[in-house]
């Protein structure tokens, strides 16, 4: 990661507040819940969206079914789902006026990128938003 990528992605994680965590676990042992925990732990506002677990509180948040269900803005979508489903996500985020579409490691998807830019999205992708954080900002 460049100098000027570093720059960037320290914008992004210092200007956000809110994050939607999509593909959320309550499984201590899933790398989506340890996230979320760290997140929490650095001060941002996490909420979980699965449809398979919504309405179960994870970490202290009730865990929504869809991006369309959080009644509070966020600035971040971080995606923990398979390249497939990424590009659906990142129109959902795009409705939902999100800043950035943060898809997590091992996460690629052209389309997504492509909608992103579109609409003018921060994007990052095949990248742990913990690990960046820590390195960056820890």
């Amino acid at each position: 990661m460049d100098a000027l990528e570093q720059q960037r992605l320290k914008r992004i994680l210092s200007d956000t507040r809110n994050i939607a965590l999509v593909g959320a676990s309550n499984r201590p042992e899933r790398a989506s819940y340890q996230v979320m925990e760290y997140l929490q732990q650095q001060g941002y506002r996490v909420y979980p969206v699965n449809p398979q677990l919504a309405g179960a509180v994870i970490l202290g948040e009730t865990c929504v079914s869809g991006l369309e269900d959080l009644d509070q803005p966020v600035q971040l979508v971080n995606v923990f789902r398979r390249g497939e489903f990424a590009a659906d996500i990142a129109l959902d985020a795009i409705e939902h006026e999100a800043l950035c579409l943060w898809l997590q490691e091992g996460v690629i998807s052209q389309a997504a990128a492509e909608a992103a830019a579109e609409a003018e999205l921060e994007y990052v992708e095949d990248c742990c938003i913990k690990v960046a954080h820590r390195a960056l900002l820890g």
